[in-house]
């Protein structure tokens, strides 16, 4: 299983929400909905911008 990364290549702002749908093998927009409508998102997302590796993947 691969390890949880930030996107390099689908970002809409640090790339967090591509990562995670990468890494659950979903669609990235069911992602961001969650983030949206979920009353804590926006310290869970600036955490986990702050701490999740970049994903070093080449173009």
């Amino acid at each position: 299983m691969d390890k949880l990364m930030k996107s390099s290549t689908d970002k809409a702002l640090c790339g967090v929400c591509a990562g995670i749908a990468q890494f659950f093998s979903i669609d990235p927009l069911i992602v961001r909905l969650i983030f949206i409508f979920t009353p804590v998102s926006i310290l869970v997302y600036l955490l986990l911008a702050a701490f999740l590796p970049e994903n070093p993947s080449l173009y």
